[in-house]
Formats: structure tokens, C-alpha cells, sequence
């Protein structure tokens, strides 16, 4: 039986930034969402690596875009929640709505 791996509060965020952005969730989309709906202003470095995090995790995919003359020729890679990401946001979101209304806080 594979050992539970429990998400952190980022790699929550960057999955629930994906969740709402499909299917244009890239690094710059998924940051600027979670400045703008959670409050924090999270550096692209950190959301790339929670995006690699979660890739060896096998919870998001990434597919490379078209290139765009805008980004001088680069693609965007796009991300997306895998079956299992959706599983593993479902139940760690879940947890933590249970938890948060079991009682008022000080």
C-alpha cells in the first residue's frame, strides 16, 4: 500500500489556481490568480518548482503551447490537474473546510 503523501498549503493553491484557470493555467496565469483571489504574491520560481513538485507527484501534466511571437518564439507550457491531483485537491480541501468549521476561532 503506497504511503499518503499530504499537500501543502502552495502545492494546494497552485492546484486550485489550475482548477480555476483550465484550461489556461501556465506559471504567470496561475500566479496572478493567486494574487488576485488568495492574497499572496507568490515569485514564479516558487510556482515552477511547486509545478515540478507536483509533476513528479504525478498530479498535474504540462503540454507545451504553440510558440507565440508575443513571448519571441517561446511556447507556454500549459497545466492541468491529473485524475489523481483532482483526487488528492478533493480530499485535502475537504480536510481542511471539516476542520475549519468544527469550532469558532479566537
Amino acid at each position: 500500500m503506497r504511503r499518503r503523501e499530504y499537500l501543502g498549503q502552495l502545492e494546494l493553491m497552485v492546484l486550485l489556481a489550475i482548477r480555476n484557470l483550465a484550461p489556461n493555467a501556465y506559471g504567470v496565469s496561475i500566479a496572478q490568480e493567486i494574487k488576485t483571489r488568495g492574497g499572496h504574491d507568490l515569485s514564479l520560481a516558487g510556482i515552477y518548482s511547486t509545478l515540478e513538485r507536483l509533476a513528479r507527484k504525478g498530479l498535474v501534466k504540462g503540454v507545451r503551447g504553440e510558440p507565440t511571437s508575443i513571448r519571441g518564439g517561446k511556447a507556454r507550457t500549459y497545466f492541468s490537474i491529473t485524475a489523481a491531483g483532482a483526487r488528492e485537491t478533493d480530499a485535502t480541501y475537504g480536510t481542511l473546510l471539516r476542520l475549519a468549521t468544527q469550532g469558532a476561532l479566537p
